[in-house]
């Protein structure tokens, strides 16, 4: 026995003694003008012999080549950029090589504008990342429009955004914090405006712990550009969606200038309908309900900012933006009481003008200092925020059947303000080539004030009159630790985030006072199968405080019969959440699949009840435990120069547990949605774009909402050297938009169909002028 061990250690060192030594070769791949990192570069080392040996560049642009000591040739390639070549590269020690940056090969760019001009999603280890570029269907559109083109996320007919059907999402603008976020304030932004969207489902320490769906970054557009450049863009639609957007910048070595002005008019006709059923003592009466709802929405915005170089190292960038935002309503609406016999009992004849002007202000100032360290930054900024929202309702009703009765006038007035300051600051180490360090310290503070009150027939209504207070005090600090071995990558991570909030009216019918310091932590783990393939295991814990809104008890009285209130003893709710993803580029083919489960405690749902008068209130009430289990797979495929397909498919399934005033609610179900979209690009003639969304119906503890699908489609045309496009789109092609939801219960049930926006046709004239072709529009990274 030991001298077979003997031999099999002979010739074991033996072997290791003849084995080549081999050197490691590394690097980062950047845009030559933008100095961005480019990801997924192929990189070849190729041998005297033609023997070759690929990897691809990481997200961050990085590659590492090992092989045998020798005189190679080394390419880099990527799709619209010019290979670069380096003929004579001696390989005989580890090498560090200096940045290797890339040009655009603008006949390239040429051929294969569908990539370049129209939205693409970037698949990458830690998020989704939707490119906007020149697209069709969002074409004078907004933020919303834009969303909804996104993979797994959603916008309802209510502006309220879902990814992967759920709506505890934090949404940010510019990695920052911004009411613009809430109320539908989205839809004050043009898509014009937007250069990409990040989604990410399992976020890192580094990103603040809110949203238990997961965060999404809407990145605003900011000049790249050397000298004068601009654009113009105008867009009238049948109904009226108006549009006018003018982009302005200046660049030179020194300072960055840049601007946008804009405006929008938007005329939205909907209607709800609604059929209740009521069980009162053994009888049985009905409601019909029916809603003419003409909307009209008016919006200027002027953002203007500029970056100062101060040197190499230091970069100082301040902003400041500003919107008028005014929104009209005018709602007539009829209520038609029937018996148990469906005779007619008696008519209700409504008629509701309402108006909000709203105006949003945020000043910004940014700071960035690099270090001699390559990757080493350190980062601050600084917002403030300012906003007045005055809602004023004028609602007159009257009996019309089986006589008619006098006019009764309700008005109703909120107005709502805040001053909300952000502070964040940043510090990246890299503590070797393979190993790095991030920390950083942020407070969100949030002072904000509601005064309404409520008159019917000019007599004060003190049940639906107060003043809030509402005082939102976060302060937050992170460090995470990440590194490479290998093939295996991974980010640890853990995340302090100490909540001091105070809700309170000024009649003290409560005074919630709510402080808590929670710990969460983040795993991200990936591993490089192959040079094209990656798979990632992540874990991070969640929070999800309660909105203003879902707190305030005092909401507009739109209808008095389905009122919805805040519950000021809502309590936050906490999430843990797993995912398991596998990123693929097999070729012209990626693919991009994940498995995810979520357990969250206290999770919110709205529940409905009935009130003496059959009327009904709904109210956010914090329930027992929610467990959701999902697949997921993106996909994009290339089989042509002209011609891009995507499809989109997600799926869960959903357990939720909860017991409210000795009730228990306890539901189990599944649901799924799915889309997808083609692009088309024929250089020189036509480009084409559609798009197919489809949603399962959805049941919850109470409520089962129907199946939804709708289309798009789109053509654009670009003229005078593509210095003008023209575009033209169909939105909701089918007039299918249309939400069902059903309530059924012991007592009573509900059906309602709320039919937003129909189909509107718009068409987009956009002119850019002092730029090179094709300069402004290059392939993003990662395609």
């Amino acid at each position: 026995m030991k001298l077979i061990t003997s031999i099999i250690l002979f010739f074991g060192v033996a072997c290791m003694a003849q084995k080549p030594a081999e050197f490691i070769l590394k690097g980062k791949i950047a845009d030559s003008k933008t100095k961005q990192p480019i990801a997924y570069a192929t990189i070849l080392l190729v041998s005297a012999s033609q023997e070759k040996k690929a990897v691809t560049s990481d997200s961050d642009g990085t590659f590492i080549i090992k092989n045998t000591a020798g005189n190679y040739q080394l390419k880099i390639e990527f799709l619209s950029y010019k290979t670069v070549t380096i003929d004579y590269l001696q390989l005989n020690k580890d090498i560090v090589m200096n940045d290797i940056l890339l040009d655009e090969d603008i006949n390239q760019l040429n051929e294969v504008n569908v990539v370049s001009e129209k939205s693409t999603v970037d698949l990458k280890l830690d998020k989704k990342v939707f490119n906007v570029g020149k697209d069709i269907l969002s074409k004078g559109g907004s933020a919303n429009d834009i969303l909804n083109n996104v993979p797994s996320v959603n916008v309802d007919v209510a502006g309220v955004i879902s990814l992967r059907g759920n709506n505890a999402v934090t949404v940010l603008i510019n990695g920052k914090p911004s009411m613009l976020t809430v109320n539908n304030g989205l839809s004050q932004i043009a898509a014009a405006n937007i250069e990409k969207i990040e989604v990410i489902t399992n976020p890192s320490a580094a990103y603040e712990a809110q949203g238990g769906g997961g965060i999404i970054n809407i990145v605003l557009k900011k000049n790249s550009m050397q000298g004068f450049n601009g654009s113009l863009q105008a867009g009238i639609a049948n109904p009226a969606r108006n549009t006018l957007n003018a982009n302005v910048s200046y660049k030179t070595e020194k300072i960055n200038l840049f601007s946008n002005i804009g405006y929008r008019y938007f005329d939205i006709n909907a209607s709800n309908k609604q059929f209740q059923i009521n069980k009162n003592d053994g009888e049985t009466t009905f409601l019909n309900q029916y809603s003419e709802i003409n909307r009209n929405n008016k919006t200027y915005n002027i953002y203007v900012g500029g970056d100062y170089y101060i040197n190499e190292k230091n970069t100082l960038t301040g902003s400041y933006y500003r919107s008028k935002n005014t929104n009209s309503y005018k709602t007539p609406t009829t209520y038609n009481y029937t018996n148990a016999a469906h005779a007619t009992d008696s008519i209700i004849s409504r008629f509701e003008n309402y108006k909000e002007p709203q105006y949003y202000n945020a000043l910004e100032l940014n700071y960035v200092k690099t270090f001699d360290k390559k990757d080493k930054k350190w980062t601050t900024s600084l917002q403030y925020d300012f906003w007045n929202d005055d809602e004023n309702q004028y609602i007159s009703q009257q009996k019309t059947y089986p006589a008619n009765t006098g006019i009764s006038n309700l008005y109703s007035r909120d107005i709502e303000s805040s001053n909300d300051i952000f502070i964040k600051s940043d510090y990246v180490n890299p503590i070797n080539e393979n190993s790095r360090i991030e920390m950083g310290v942020r407070s969100d503070l949030r002072a904000l004030r509601s005064d309404y009150y409520t008159t019917i027939d000019d007599v004060l209504e003190e049940q639906y009159t107060n003043k809030l207070k509402y005082d939102e005090n976060l302060y937050s600090a992170y460090f995470q630790f990440g590194s490479k071995i290998k093939k295996f990558n991974y980010l640890i991570g853990l995340r302090s985030e100490l909540s001091d909030i105070q809700i309170a009216d000024t009649k003290g019918t409560f005074n919630k006072s709510k402080n808590y310091i929670n710990l969460f932590p983040t795993l991200h783990f990936v591993y490089n199968l192959t040079s094209k393939t990656d798979l990632q295991l992540s874990y991070s814990k969640r929070i999800n405080r309660p909105r203003f809104w879902q707190l305030n008890p005092f909401s507009g009285l739109s209808d008095l019969r389905n009122l919805t209130v805040g519950n000021p003893d809502l309590n936050p709710m906490f999430i843990n959440s797993y995912e398991l993803t596998l990123l693929a580029k097999p070729g012209k083919f990626s693919i991009n699949p994940s498995v995810y489960y979520k357990h969250t405690k206290d999770f919110f749902e709205y529940i409905v009840e009935r009130t003496d008068e059959n009327y009904f209130v709904n109210t956010p009430v914090n329930l027992g435990t929610e467990d959701r289990f999902g697949t997921e797979v993106s996909t994009t495929y290339n089989p042509a120069q002209w011609l891009r397909l995507s499809f989109d498919f997600n799926y869960y399934k959903f357990r939720q547990k909860g017991v409210y005033k000795d009730v228990v609610y306890n539901v189990e179900n599944q649901t799924w949605f799915a889309n997808f979209r083609s692009v088309v690009k024929f250089p020189k003639i036509i480009s084409g774009d559609f798009s197919f969304r489809y949603s399962g119906k959805n049941q919850g503890v109470q409520t089962l909402t129907e199946p939804q699908y709708s289309a798009n489609i789109g053509v654009s045309k670009d003229l005078l050297e593509d210095k003008m496009s023209l575009t033209l789109n169909v939105n909701n092609l089918f007039n299918s938009q249309i939400t069902r939801e059903k309530t059924a219960t012991a007592s009573y049930y509900i059906d309602s169909e709320y039919k937003s926006q129909g189909r509107y046709i718009n068409l987009t004239v956009t002119y850019r002028f002092n730029r090179k072709k094709n300069e402004a529009d290059r392939l993003p990274d990662g395609m």
